[in-house]
């Protein structure tokens, strides 16, 4: 399995890999410039978190390696990759549905509330890597 090294990349399609899961103690990268925006990620064993021009994006829990990672205004999609199953949460918009595939497959219509946080659970332990996609509805 891919770790990011340094932490944070872009990558040539405008897509960002981040985290590292295999970190023992936490690492932090700030003001990352990507495509005019400040990015800023804390990553290691126990958790990984990604922010966006000062706010919350992505966090994990356990760490995980996070690859490919793409917003558009419909959601956002990456490959998830870890030693362990993970609780995923992502920061999209307030008060919208979106459905949620993992590998392939939906895990059903999940709504935001005030905040637009979103929470799946991924199963890493096995499987290592997963692709996730998160679509408005």
């Amino acid at each position: 399995m891919a770790v990011v090294e340094e932490l944070l990349r872009s990558e040539s399609n405008g897509a960002i890999s981040f985290g590292n899961h295999r970190l023992e103690k936490k690492a932090k990268l700030e003001d990352y410039q990507h495509e005019g925006d400040l990015l800023k990620v804390k990553t290691c064993r126990e958790i990984t978190k990604l922010e966006k021009n000062g706010s919350f994006l992505y966090e994990s829990v356990p760490g995980t390696s996070v690859l490919e990672f793409r917003e558009n205004a419909d959601g956002v999609e990456f490959i998830v990759e870890g030693d362990e199953d993970a609780q995923i949460t992502i920061g999209l918009a307030d008060d919208k549905a979106y459905e949620v595939f993992v590998d392939g497959e939906s895990i059903g219509a999940i709504k935001t509330k005030f905040g637009g946080k979103l929470s799946l659970s991924v199963e890493l332990e096995v499987a290592g890597e997963v692709p996730v996609k998160i679509v408005q509805i």
